[in-house]
This record gives C-alpha cells, sequence and structure tokens, in this order.
C-alpha cells in the first residue's frame, strides 16, 4: 500500500511536470535575424536571452547571427524570421524593392559611424579631404557619406577618391587612404589594437556633421502588424529586450562574458567586448529611462532627407515614404506592460 505521503509527492511531481510541459508548449517562438556576428553590437538582445528575461514573458526567442554572406532583409523576406535588426537606409531600400519592412523600435538613438583619419595625413577639418583618398563602406552604407560630400561641394572622381572598403581597417594601417569608415565601438579600436595612438587619428562622427542616419533598429514586415496577436507577441519581445539592454548598459563586463559566450569562432575576448559594450551604450541614450526603444519621428524623417539627398546617379530612394515604414504601436503596447 501506498503511503498517503508519497501518493501527495507523487501528484506534486506530476503536477510539477504537468506545468512545466504546458510552459514550454505554450512558448510563444520568435526568431530574431542580426545583422552581423555576435558582438556587444547586439548585447542586449543575448542578455535578455542569457538572464531569462524572455523566458519570463513566455517567448522562445532564437537568436541567428549575421555575417557576410546574410542579409537580413532576405532572411525575413523568407519568412525565416519574425524580426531583424537592420539599419534604416537598407531598410528603406529594401521597402521602395518590395520588401515591405517596418520599424518597431529604435534601440540606438546616435549613429556610431564616423569617418577616422590620420593626422599625419594633413587632414584636421573636412575641407582638408580635397584631394585626399577615403575609404567607404557600400551595400547602403556609402549614402550618409555621399550626402555629405554633396554638402561639403566635393565631387567623387574629381575632388576626392573613393576606396571602396571592406569591413576592415587595412587601408588606413596600409597608407591605402587617408580615412576610413569606422564604428565609434568596433573598427576604432582595431585601429587602437593595431598599435596606432589615439593621438595620431582624428574622428568625424557622422552624428556631428549633420548627416547620421539611424542603426540598428528592429523591422517587421508590414503585413504581420495587421495581425493582433503578432503585436502581442512583439510588445513582448520589446519589453524583454529593452530589459536586456538597460542590463547590458550597467553591466559591461557581464554582458561582454555573455556575447563572448555565443562567438563560436572563438575571436572574441571579454576585455575587447567590455569596451564595445561601453561605446555601444554611448548611443543608447535613452537606456534606464521610460523611452528606450522609442523611434524619434523627427530622426526618422532626418534620415529619410539624408537618403533623398545623398547626390550620385543612383539614389538610395527615389521618393519620401512619409510614416508608412514606422510604427510605434507595438512600442506602445510594449511600454503598458512595464
Amino acid at each position: 500500500m501506498i503511503k498517503r505521503s508519497a501518493f501527495r509527492r507523487g501528484l506534486l511531481l506530476a503536477a510539477m511536470s504537468a506545468t512545466l510541459a504546458f510552459q514550454t508548449f505554450a512558448a510563444e517562438k520568435v526568431t530574431l535575424q542580426l545583422k552581423w556576428v555576435p558582438q556587444a553590437q547586439f548585447a542586449g538582445y543575448y542578455v535578455a536571452q542569457a538572464k531569462g528575461f524572455y523566458q519570463k514573458e513566455g517567448l522562445d526567442v532564437t537568436i541567428k547571427p549575421g555575417g557576410t554572406d546574410i542579409s537580413p532583409v532576405q532572411v525575413i523576406a523568407g519568412k525565416s524570421a519574425d524580426v531583424i535588426v537592420d539599419w534604416l537606409p537598407d531598410a528603406l531600400a529594401s521597402r521602395e524593392a518590395g520588401v515591405p519592412l517596418v520599424n518597431i523600435a529604435q534601440v540606438y538613438d546616435r549613429s556610431g559611424m564616423m569617418l577616422t583619419c590620420k593626422k599625419a595625413s594633413g587632414i584636421k577639418t573636412p575641407a582638408d579631404f580635397k584631394g585626399k583618398t577615403l575609404g567607404v563602406w557600400f551595400g547602403g552604407n556609402e549614402y550618409p557619406f555621399f550626402n555629405w560630400m554633396n554638402k561639403l561641394g566635393l565631387k567623387p572622381g574629381k575632388d576626392i577618391t573613393i576606396l571602396k572598403q571592406g569591413f576592415n581597417v587595412d587601408p588606413l594601417l596600409q597608407d591605402q587612404a587617408a580615412c576610413i569608415s569606422t564604428m565609434n565601438y568596433n573598427e576604432y579600436w582595431q585601429l587602437i589594437d593595431a598599435g596606432l595612438k589615439k593621438d595620431e587619428l582624428i574622428n568625424f562622427p557622422y552624428e556631428d556633421e549633420g548627416v547620421s542616419t539611424l542603426e540598428d533598429g528592429l523591422y517587421v514586415r508590414g503585413p504581420d502588424l495587421k495581425d493582433p496577436a503578432f503585436v502581442s507577441k512583439m510588445a513582448k519581445f520589446l519589453k524583454a529586450s529593452f530589459e536586456g539592454w538597460n542590463y547590458a548598459v550597467k553591466h559591461p563586463e557581464e554582458a561582454a562574458k555573455i556575447v563572448v559566450a555565443e562567438d563560436a569562432s572563438g575571436a572574441s575576448t571579454v576585455e575587447g567586448q567590455t569596451r564595445q559594450m561601453e561605446n555601444v551604450a554611448k548611443l543608447i541614450t535613452n537606456a534606464n529611462t521610460p523611452k528606450i526603444g522609442w523611434l524619434d519621428p523627427a530622426a526618422y524623417h532626418r534620415t529619410i532627407d539624408v537618403l533623398l539627398h545623398s547626390g550620385g546617379d543612383t539614389p538610395v530612394i527615389k521618393k519620401d515614404p512619409g510614416d508608412a515604414a514606422m510604427t510605434h504601436i507595438v512600442w506602445d503596447a510594449a511600454a503598458k506592460l512595464q
């Protein structure tokens, strides 16, 4: 005969197992596609996953890393992701090409893009770019640069020479260019790690030059927003992601350790990713405030203006999409969950 206490324990264990099974079954699946490989640039999402913030919201989140051969836009267009991290210029260009992307949140409210030059090249101000070779990232990253040159009255091929830059710092290290494209949290520090001293370099942040465009926003397919269940799920995703970002900004070293653990290549170091996280934090001025992730319409429209007036024969976008490529619906829903 089974003792009553043992019977009760059996019932309790069975109930707990059933509850866990139901929670697992009921968890809403979300797939996030990143723009690049695991690094502190995306720390908030990895932290939200590692600290259980997504699980707390009843979400089962898969984070897909990016890479040189991965286009987040193609991934979401093929419905292999619910939400992607992308830059607004690429999202708007893709929208014109037929992929109905809509920005639902903007964690980075400042741009990290810069032009970094060797002082030895004689460059002290942007006026000194004339006659120089400048390294520029393409694939959508070149448009704010061309807008800037257009404002300065410098014509590529005539006043300046454009070097199509890979995602490395070799052109400056090898004196193939006077300036190269860098991010404040990544390539700039690669130059420092390569042996250059800070006082040998001069930076021109796009933000300070008035030609910055929005980076690292969260985008979904517009038609999906017609589904209230999808909006609800994305609201939970934003709430947990913002919690992850707030934590990462406050605890850069812990966030770095979480990111390094996700790097299958083994190339990342805690020291390097901590430094990156500290600089990423400078681009999230709304961290640990109720406004984190809120897309400022003025910044959105400024980006559109930069793209419409970038000069050149092939504009990024041909027409102003108005407010069609942004929404606060999901952000507002997330705010109500706080």
